[in-house]
């Protein structure tokens, strides 16, 4: 039996949701209606897993969680809009300790839930398993319940003024006067539920000077990748940039795939390109680190890609990086010991296509060695 605690201060919200985990018939469900609630909720119940809206009265979602991580770490699965001002209240959550998020689209709460019930099912079951820990931001202080609607919207349109002219400059930079000469090699990085986290542990390791392009396949909704990639800009030497339209791959660029659609390597004109496209349907995540894998294949010797399998539910791209390293390339899986989900990294441990399994915090200094050599 899970024990969940869905938060939410919509009375029809909760009711929805309630019926649906019911549904499934092995969750014992307590509700919250705003974040005070859902901490004291948490000290009683001690729930496995907790859904959590973000836009509530007297508290909160994001100081609800923050106080949650602090006291007792719970596996948090958000709920957030899709819109960009939702992707950098979720990716505040991420960062404070929450597992996942539930891209919650507009119209009624019955066709919402509708649209996103399959989701929502497979991310609360993936995280009542989840390794979660103490957040790593830090609490010197009890925050208050409420904060002022004034600050709150001044350090709104600060950040939506930095996000802007951080993607402006990554852009710019990605397509500067850079050597024209073709790339040598491509390190390739798949991951999914916890991969924010893990990315901005792993990408801001690697020098300014990396002699390679990244291109990242993280599953993300289409309007939370290009906050995400200003984002990642913001704290790692390289350039990180969304791809968007057809881009020239360049040394010392991160390529995040764009949400809602897939990301390929091709050759044109003679020069490696990251291309989007629109999903493709036999696969079952997107950005498809799967097709991310096959492309790159087809445009790059093997022996010239490295791949990096990260945190993540289900089995995308398993098959491609084991393709990979069976054909004389190196690939990475993430450790048990450090994934926030397994899932991802151990089906290309089971595949026998990882050459090395390492934790989190190893996975930088080992591309660096690898990459040098």
């Amino acid at each position: 039996m899970i024990k969940l605690l869905i938060v939410d201060d919509s009375a029809l919200m909760r009711r929805q949701l309630t019926q649906l985990f019911e549904a499934e018939g092995d969750y014992l469900i307590r509700q919250a209606r705003n974040g005070a609630e859902a901490v004291e909720e948490c000290r009683r119940f001690e729930p496995d897993v907790v859904t959590l809206d973000i836009n509530m009265p007297e508290m909160d979602g994001i100081t609800a969680l923050s106080l949650i991580m602090a006291e007792r770490p719970v596996p948090v699965v958000m709920v957030s809009s899709l819109t960009e001002k939702g992707a950098l209240a979720t990716f505040e959550a991420l960062n404070l300790g929450a597992v996942d998020y539930v891209a919650k689209p507009g119209g009624t709460i019955s066709l919402t839930l509708d649209q996103v019930r399959v989701d929502l099912l497979a991310k609360v079951r993936a995280a009542a398993k989840a390794r979660v820990g103490r957040s790593r931001a830090a609490l010197p202080k009890r925050p208050s319940p409420q904060r002022s609607s004034t600050t709150v919207g001044l350090a709104q349109r600060l950040r939506e003024e930095r996000l802007a002219a951080s993607e402006a400059a990554a852009v710019e930079a990605a397509e500067a006067g850079r050597a024209k000469a073709d790339v040598q090699g491509l390190l390739l990085i798949g991951v999914s539920t916890g991969g924010p986290r893990a990315l901005e542990e792993v990408l801001p390791s690697l020098p300014a000077n990396f002699p390679w392009p990244v291109l990242v396949a993280q599953h993300m909704p289409a309007s939370f990748t290009a906050p995400f990639a200003a984002r990642l800009d913001g704290v790692c030497p390289l350039a990180v940039v969304e791809v968007n339209r057809p881009m020239r791959l360049q040394a010392g660029t991160i390529y995040v795939g764009k949400g809602g659609a897939d990301m390929v390597v091709s050759r044109r004109d003679g020069q490696l390109t990251a291309i989007p496209k629109p999903e493709a349907r036999e696969h079952l995540w997107h950005p498809s680190v799967e097709l991310l894998a096959r492309s790159a294949l087809e445009c790059v010797p093997a022996r010239h890609i490295v791949g990096v399998m990260l945190t993540g539910m289900g089995y995308d791209g398993a098959d491609g990086f084991t393709a990979i390293k069976q054909a004389g390339g190196r690939t990475i899986a993430e450790s048990e010991d450090t994934a926030v989900v397994f899932g991802m990294p151990a089906e290309l441990i089971e595949r026998g296509g990882a050459s090395l399994v390492l934790p989190l915090d190893r996975v930088g200094s080992q591309l660096r060695a690898w990459i040098a050599h």
